[in-house]
């Protein structure tokens, strides 16, 4: 478990890697954007400066979940991550919205004005860096298997894709299709809120103990092809954060001593740590064809 704790800390650094780029970039597409005249890099700005608070979230869950278990928090403070990831989905809808709004109402007011090079530079410049920033936490997220930096990774990607598309749309508009800029405007509101969407969804999914049934059925099968598992009666997981609880009851032997059922248990909880790293299992072992032995 205390490796676990340690692993939540390095996460954190991924946060922190992704609030500084955040901060820089937002600052730098909001005042670009605004001085220069495009919507799309203002709404950009907007978007990485929403990151910068979904971020922050995820940062605080992060050490939240590193707290130890108390007595009003017996199984610790493991899901204080994914209610970060969750309070990030309401961050990212409400600036969509609103990015949405503004952005459809600069169109049909008519506020079609070409930006300037710099915009589409500065565009550019945002996606390589948030490219570097997904596949840094990216691999960071898997290796250390966090839920909150998952989430912080996917991010990461969409606003690549956008400071990509961002610079496309600020080029076309440069070439005399104005229209690109506003439209890219509201794509990106689009993409914000989309995001958002999808992250809501996996956080409520894991917040309401929702597991994934492919995962149940690997974890039965290889529990399965250990010796002396005759079935597995019973088999359940939840999410705590980023850690997995499995439940489950298999059937042995009835004439099995108590030491060789012990052993089986042993095995059950060696796979599945081996196999998929989880550290928190409960096997019950039931014997078989009981009534006949009696």
């Amino acid at each position: 478990m205390q490796d676990r704790y340690e692993e939540l800390k390095r996460a954190e650094k991924g946060a922190i890697v992704s609030i500084v780029a955040y901060i820089f970039l937002s600052l730098i597409k909001i005042s670009v954007g605004v001085t220069y005249q495009s919507a799309a890099l203002r709404a950009d700005g907007l978007n990485n400066l929403t990151d910068v608070f979904s971020s922050l979230a995820v940062l605080v869950g992060l050490k939240l979940a590193r707290r130890p278990a108390d007595d009003d928090h017996p199984y610790g403070h493991w899901k204080a991550e994914t209610i970060a990831s969750l309070i990030t989905s309401f961050v990212m809808l409400f600036v969509g919205i609103q990015v949405f709004y503004s952005s459809f109402n600069r169109i049909i007011g008519g506020e079609t004005i070409p930006p300037e090079k710099i915009t589409g530079l500065i565009g550019f410049v945002g996606a390589i860096i948030m490219t570097g920033v997904y596949f840094y936490n990216l691999k960071l997220a898997k290796k250390i298997n966090s839920e909150g930096l998952k989430a912080v990774a996917k991010d990461n990607l969409s606003d690549a894709l956008t400071s990509l598309g961002t610079t496309i749309a600020i080029i076309g508009s440069m070439l005399g299709y104005v229209w690109m800029d506003g439209a890219m405007a509201i794509i990106v509101s689009l993409i914000i809120i989309k995001t958002g969407i999808e992250i809501f969804s996996d956080s409520a999914f894991s917040l309401s103990d929702g597991f994934n049934t492919t995962d149940l059925s690997n974890y039965k099968e290889s529990i399965l092809s250990l010796p002396n598992v005759l079935s597995v009666k019973d088999i359940k997981a939840r999410k705590y954060g980023a850690n997995v609880y499995v439940d489950v009851t298999i059937l042995v032997d009835a004439t099995l001593t108590v030491r060789e059922g012990h052993q089986i248990t042993e095995n059950v909880e060696r796979i599945l740590r081996d196999c998929y790293g989880i550290i928190d299992i409960d096997v019950h072992v039931e014997p078989d064809q009981l009534d006949k032995i009696i």
